[in-house]
């Protein structure tokens, strides 16, 4: 697993991984076909985002392992900064 995830972000250097981190919020809400993830990490400020088919289960209280990118989203005319999730596990 580890031998992924190095082989990923050496190909592709703006992405980020975290390992064992807490979430201390999970919200699931539908769009079109889509459930966008909007998850907040304990000790960061920024929204990390990402879609899937399906619901997913909670991952409230969780220890998750992510990797991802930032990026900027225009909410409301104000600009901010969200991460994009790439990969997503439970630890």
């Amino acid at each position: 697993m580890k031998k992924d995830i190095n082989k990923l972000i050496n190909k592709h250097h703006q992405l980020t991984h975290t390992e064992n981190i807490s979430v201390v919020s999970h919200v699931q809400r539908e769009e079109g076909e889509w459930f966008i993830n909007t998850i907040m990490l304990d000790g960061v400020s920024s929204p990390f985002k990402y879609k899937r088919k399906q619901l997913y289960k909670s991952l409230n209280k969780q220890k998750v392992n992510i990797t991802y990118y930032p990026s900027v989203e225009e909410v409301a005319g104000f600009e901010i900064e969200i991460m994009n999730i790439v990969r997503i596990k439970v630890s």
